[in-house]
């Protein structure tokens, strides 16, 4: 299969938002714990703006937690989404590399599963301007634990399916593309936090399927990977209730 475009797929998910936003998980709140923590700040009343909001996943997590929220987001339709879970939220246009906002205007700037999507050339001078003195850039990704049997083979079956190299050690939580790249005058702490969901084989299927790779190559080969994914999990889940487990990898960086 040909490569799509890094640009291409970093828009295929408005084609997709609503089964986004209904099969991709959460995080948890050890999470925002671990966050508030490493940011010796508490998130309750903080100016917050979440990066790449997508439909609003971790936008009601912060908002829940008494943030005072704004997002951004660069599809039409995860924008859309957005507006329906979460009417009382601002959501305003753009992306990680121009951000529509003032300078030294917000106390965390969040990228959940955004960050990658982003230039850091561009994205890490455009943090530091909008950051106050201080505040944290904090960035997360939700990865496959790779050390479970059946998720490991997952994952093989579906690099298979597309033609890609598996890089030993990676399990795509994207941090590997922060701390390669430009991020002077930032200095970035790294954790993790492990958690599971347990859902219906359906669920975890439309999850796989609201992926970037599988959106770009269109409904008939995405259609005919999860027919085959389903036999193989039936398999190991006859009950048909899927248990996932990730590791969520996050990295904080405070503004000089």
């Amino acid at each position: 299969m040909t490569a799509p475009a890094h640009t291409d797929r970093a828009l295929s998910f408005s084609s997709a938002a609503a089964q986004y936003a209904a099969n991709r998980p959460s995080y948890p709140p050890a999470l925002l714990e671990a966050i508030e923590a490493m940011a010796a700040h508490p998130l309750a009343g903080a100016r917050v703006a979440d990066i790449g909001a997508g439909t609003g996943i971790a936008t009601a997590l912060l908002h829940a937690r008494g943030a005072d929220v704004v997002a951004v987001e660069p599809g039409d339709g995860m924008a859309e989404q957005f507006r329906r879970a979460l009417p009382e939220v601002p959501v305003v246009r753009g992306d990680g590399n121009r951000l529509p906002l003032a300078t030294a205007s917000v106390d965390f700037l969040t990228y959940a599963q955004s960050w990658h999507w982003t230039d850091p050339a561009r994205s890490v001078p455009e943090a530091v301007r909008v950051l106050r003195p201080g505040g944290a850039l904090v960035l997360w990704w939700n990865a496959a634990a790779l050390d479970v049997p059946w998720i490991d083979a997952q994952t093989d079956r579906v690099q298979r399916h597309f033609g890609l190299e598996r890089t030993a050690g990676r399990n795509g939580d994207g941090t590997h593309a922060v701390l390669a790249g430009p991020t002077d005058p930032l200095d970035f702490a790294r954790g993790q936090v492990r958690w599971s969901r347990r859902v219906p084989l359906d669920t975890h299927l439309a999850n796989i399927g609201s992926h970037s790779i599988f959106l770009v190559h269109g409904p008939e080969s995405t259609a005919a990977f999860l027919e085959e994914e389903r036999r193989h999990l039936l398999t190991v889940f006859p009950d048909g209730m899927v248990e996932e487990t990730y590791d969520v990898a996050f990295l904080v960086a405070l503004r000089p």
